[in-house]
């Protein structure tokens, strides 16, 4: 396995979960709609969305700032680790928005958090993180950040303590 794809320990489950964070702990906010298909049986969306909101959220920005071109940029983001803690269920209608930040910024990596907050709500219903370690698309071994990508994230850090171990 490439070590970049090395799993990493999941957090202590009897870990307290911290109180949900506010809008104003990130510098960025994307709406995402929810769709009916979103949700589950149980009548709210279904975990494996948050994630899809997290990934469209963090790569809608980078190719809105013009450092990520989908099909062509020479360096890639791979996600090798993620989470999220869930306060307060989701579920079609709503209108959710999507708080992003920047928590940690190495040669290769970054800890991208996310805050999902439904409709004008302050309070996050779910926190997320995933790392990207940036890659070269062909050879798919880490690379340093290229300095346009990490001069936007840069911009997207918080002094905010981050959400999630």
């Amino acid at each position: 396995m490439d070590a970049a794809m090395r799993e990493t320990p999941a957090p202590n489950a009897a870990t307290p979960l911290r109180a949900a964070t506010n809008r104003a702990s990130y510098p960025r906010h994307v709406p995402i709609g929810t769709r009916w298909a979103d949700n589950d049986v149980y009548g709210h969306v279904n975990n494996v969305v948050y994630y899809a909101f997290f990934d469209t959220a963090v790569n809608g920005l980078l190719v809105e700032a013009g450092v990520l071109d989908i099909a062509r940029s020479p360096v890639i983001g791979l996600v090798v680790e993620t989470g999220c803690r869930y306060h307060a269920p989701i579920a079609f209608p709503d209108v959710v928005t999507a708080g992003v930040r920047v928590a940690r910024i190495g040669r290769s990596s970054v800890r991208y958090e996310i805050g999902l907050f439904r409709g004008d709500a302050d309070e996050a219903a779910a926190e997320g993180f995933f790392v990207h370690v940036y890659v070269d698309r062909a050879t798919r071994r880490p690379v340093a950040l290229p300095e346009p990508l990490r001069t936007v994230l840069q911009g997207w850090t918080s002094a905010a303590e981050p959400s999630l171990p």
